[in-house]
């Protein structure tokens, strides 16, 4: 039965983030470095709002954009956060994860042979959708920018056929962000142009040496925002995410929500709410650990003349392999061979990653010294 499969699904392939992990994941004594999932419990007061939704038999069907409830508290989240204002009745949908708000917003906007703007490296979330909906992902190679995202290399991209630009910031796999003027530039080349920008602002809260700013508040009526509980409040399980568009566009993504999963799962919901209010700050003391451990982190590959960009925010260090006989999956795989270590090697974030390793700094102090204390040793060895 093969032959019926659909030919867009075949052509897709399982996360190379994933499958490099599995690959790994029996060996033995071995440091991984590898997925992007913190290190912290999910907050105390969450989970009691969890339990508290059981005990109170809250384990229905809500409201397909999500409890009024919780809506409304990522509209002051956002509000009092980033500036941003969405009317929690119509612009705000509780989705299930962040991948699921990407996957309902492309489906809306995204049509045979439309181009989708992206950034190289990547996140390889997004290319398997846009390529199910019939388009075409373009990359570009952020690279030579180093991995800024800027708007005259969008600019070089754009055809009479773009319809989306997708802006991860921070970024995975990289950590770097974009700062205001960056996004003032970007919003003056899209502005009044059919064009959508998917703004995917997961790591929003981990941000380091600069603030947060949201592109919504310069180009709110051509932007789709893609936030969630995961990275802020250590809920990747709970799988919240937040889509926050305009109305005239929210409208049509609620119907493919809709029919996708009804609503994101009740129980969640209310630890989100809990999350989002009581929890409003619960990012915060994480992201003073984050960044101690990023400034160790640099400071280490730094040591090792490795070349590296130090990241904004999230907890990424995108870097260049220093031996050029191997490509970036032989690196990895020799990493965990010789040193006990694993790493994402740099090509599963498009072609535009190979040639690079990611780390992840979302684990303990104590694992990322022996993890780099590994990598060090390896790399005297065959430098």
């Amino acid at each position: 039965m093969e032959h019926l499969i659909n030919q867009r699904v075949k052509d897709i392939e399982i996360s190379g983030i994933r499958r490099f992990f599995n690959m790994v994941a029996g060996t033995k004594d071995m440091i991984s470095l590898t997925i992007g999932q913190p290190d912290f419990p999910t907050p105390l007061h969450v989970k009691e709002a969890a339990k508290q939704a059981i005990d109170e038999n809250f384990t229905s069907y809500t409201h397909n954009a999500g409890d009024i409830r919780l809506r409304e508290a990522a509209a002051s989240f956002v509000k009092s956060k980033y500036n941003l204002t969405y009317n929690p009745e119509l612009e705000i949908i509780v989705t299930t994860g962040a991948s699921e708000a990407i996957d309902i917003a492309f489906r809306t906007i995204l049509d045979e042979g439309s181009e989708v703007i992206l950034p190289g490296p990547v996140y390889p979330g997004y290319e398997p959708i846009i390529k199910l909906c019939g388009s075409v992902p373009v990359h570009t190679d952020i690279s030579r920018n180093k991995f800024r995202f800027t708007a005259d290399l969008i600019a070089e991209q754009m055809s009479d056929k773009t319809r989306c630009i997708v802006l991860p910031y921070p970024s995975n796999p990289t950590g770097v962000s974009l700062n205001l003027e960056e996004l003032e530039k970007i919003a003056a080349l899209v502005k009044g142009k059919d064009i959508f920008i998917l703004a995917d602002e997961i790591y929003s809260e981990l941000i380091y040496d600069q603030t947060h700013h949201s592109i919504a508040s310069l180009l709110r009526e051509q932007t789709i925002v893609i936030n969630g509980l995961s990275k802020s409040h250590s809920m990747t399980g709970w799988r919240i995410g937040l889509l926050f568009a305009p109305e005239n566009l929210a409208k049509h993504i609620l119907k493919v929500h809709q029919y996708n999963v009804t609503c994101a799962a009740s129980v969640s919901q209310m630890a989100a709410l809990d999350a989002l209010t009581t929890g409003i700050n619960d990012a915060i003391p994480m992201r003073h650990e984050y960044a101690k451990r990023r400034d160790y982190v640099y400071e280490r590959l730094i040591q090792m003349n490795l070349d590296v960009v130090k990241p904004d925010g999230a907890f990424y260090f995108f870097i260049k392999i220093p031996d050029v006989s191997m490509n970036s999956f032989e690196f990895a795989l020799s990493l965990v061979k010789h040193a006990g270590v694993a790493v994402v090697p740099g090509s599963a974030f498009s072609s535009y990653g190979e040639g690079y390793f990611r780390i992840s700094f979302a684990y303990s102090m104590d694992t990322l010294k022996e993890g780099l204390d590994r990598i060090e040793k390896y790399l005297k060895g065959i430098l």
